[in-house]
């Protein structure tokens, strides 16, 4: 039997996905700027980290995880026993938790500051990574393999990290300037 998991496959794909998304943007540069090819890479490769450090198993050898011992609902224990459970780097999971969607909060900001239509679209976006976030829990749930847990303090403090991120993308707005990056053509 294959196991994957651990944090280790997590850096290995979050490595494969950067290097992805640098080749988006070397493609994309031309059409759209750095700016937003930039924002473009870096959303993109915030999105499939966020899939890798929530989907992937915590550790490679979790083995079967069987239907029936998984949970059937999603924990309401706002706040729950797991916060100070998992730490890295002197982070707790919660902290984790909102750090991790604030990148995708700032880089989707950034994307759709690029048009007036922006201003519709980035709140749409910041709830469509609600959205997401809620995808994942129920992933977790469903998905006994994972040895996951479906959590909605998971889900509060990855919304308040995607909504810190939107704050951040903001207030950086004026500084990129995202709309001057426009290329324009010549001989059209």
């Amino acid at each position: 039997m294959v196991t994957i998991g651990g944090t280790g496959v997590m850096v290995l794909g979050a490595l494969a996905a950067a290097v992805l998304a640098a080749l988006l943007a070397l493609a994309l540069r031309g059409r759209f700027g750095t700016v937003t090819t930039v924002s473009v890479a870096g959303l993109s490769w915030s999105l499939v980290a966020i899939a890798l450090v929530t989907l992937v198993p915590t550790r490679p050898d979790v083995g079967i995880v069987s239907a029936e011992t998984r949970s059937e609902t999603c924990s309401w224990d706002y706040g729950g026993p797991s916060g100070a459970a998992f730490e890295v780097l002197g982070l707790d999971q919660r902290t984790l938790n909102v750090l991790l969607f604030v990148p995708a909060g700032v880089f989707l900001v950034l994307v759709a500051g690029r048009w007036w239509s922006g201003l519709v679209l980035a709140p749409l976006g910041l709830g469509l990574l609600a959205a997401y976030s809620l995808a994942i829990e129920l992933t977790q749930l469903q998905l006994a393999r994972l040895d996951r847990a479906c959590d909605v303090t998971d889900m509060v403090d990855n919304v308040l990290g995607a909504g810190v991120g939107f704050v951040v993308g903001v207030l950086l707005l004026p500084v990129v300037r995202p709309w001057r990056d426009r290329v324009t053509r010549v001989g059209t």
